[in-house]
């Protein structure tokens, strides 16, 4: 199926810049937008609900003078735990955002107020029964996020995964996981993705909120450096293993969760954490394993225009090496 037109419109190359904790804020997505890919951010990165709104005006104000720019859309995190969800489900609804992208939860009155005013609801999943959830809930596209993304990743190798999902989904997919360069989003729409969702990569750019620190290590870091644990946050996640060094952690003992005693390892070292006011997220720093791709750190536009070119090439490699094989 094609993608819906909201998000087809002024779409310069299938990718989605991925909302990033504590990194993605009005700049980078009105940067993505004009480029030509779809901006995104989360609600939360703005510590209230008044805040959010603010910076949704900034974005519709912003694009309202870039009328070539493509959609943007807005991670909300669907928990019981978030007491914001209805305060900032209204405010998306005021707003008309375009995208709204849940996570840690499936709620069928979410997709019902986004379809209400013709917005359009993505949800991420790490395995094909939370997929079956989702659309179940009413939710008109998939976030696939497969080993080696950034951020809560799954474990699940992205051609299982994707596999799977499209056995039973022929609706808009989009595939995160260790991509960084065009060829990456030219392999994915060749594996049946709709979309890439590229985080990592957009983090670091001039217009990323992250900590220059953390940039400069995004610029250093290579796949081996990627850690994912249980052990930081309860929910595996994908770390930098520099950041984890400096926050005096040992990344050894942090590897393989499954072989940690959580009674005796993961508390002790959230208490550690804890008193000595280091947080996940803003001091110990994510990255997904395509972090070796990244040798700088541009501007917003520069970065889409790379990637535009790596993926024309990529699909012309393609032609060529296809070319005289059986069905071709």
């Amino acid at each position: 199926m094609p993608l819906p037109a909201p998000l087809a419109r002024n779409l310069r190359l299938p990718v989605v810049a991925a909302p990033m904790f504590l990194s993605s804020g009005p700049d980078l997505v009105l940067a993505a937008c004009r480029a030509g890919v779809i901006g995104t951010f989360p609600a939360l990165n703005q510590r209230t609900s008044e805040g959010f709104d603010r910076w949704l005006q900034q974005i519709r104000d912003g694009l309202a003078a870039s009328p070539g720019a493509a959609a943007f859309g807005v991670n909300l995190i669907v928990h019981q735990t978030n007491s914001r969800v209805p305060a900032d489900l209204a405010i998306c609804a005021r707003h008309r955002v375009p995208l709204v992208i849940t996570s840690l939860g499936a709620a069928r009155e979410v997709v019902e107020t986004v379809h209400a005013y013709g917005g359009l609801v993505f949800h991420d999943v790490t395995n094909a029964r939370h997929a079956r959830k989702a659309l179940a809930a009413g939710v008109d596209g998939l976030v696939l996020v497969a080993a080696g993304a950034g951020g809560h990743a799954g474990t699940l190798n992205p051609f299982a995964l994707l596999g799977e999902v499209r056995r039973f989904h022929r609706g808009p997919i989009a595939l995160a996981g260790a991509m960084s360069s065009g060829a990456d989003v030219a392999a994915a729409q060749a594996m049946g993705a709709d979309l890439a969702y590229m985080g990592t990569r957009f983090n670091a750019t001039r217009e990323s909120m992250a900590a220059p620190a953390c940039k400069a290590m995004l610029v250093e870091a290579e796949a081996g450096d990627i850690v994912y644990t249980d052990a930081i946050c309860t929910v595996p996640a994908s770390f930098l293993r520099q950041s984890l060094v400096a926050a005096g952690l040992d990344p050894a003992r942090l590897a393989t969760p499954e072989k940690i005693d959580l009674a005796h390892v993961t508390q002790p070292y959230r208490k550690d954490l804890d008193e000595r006011a280091v947080k996940p997220w803003r001091d110990i720093w994510t990255a997904g394993q395509g972090v070796g791709a990244i040798s700088e750190i541009p501007p917003v536009e520069a970065l889409v225009a790379g990637l535009a070119a790596e993926y024309r090439d990529a699909v012309t490699a393609f032609a060529e090496r296809s070319r005289g094989f059986a069905g071709a």
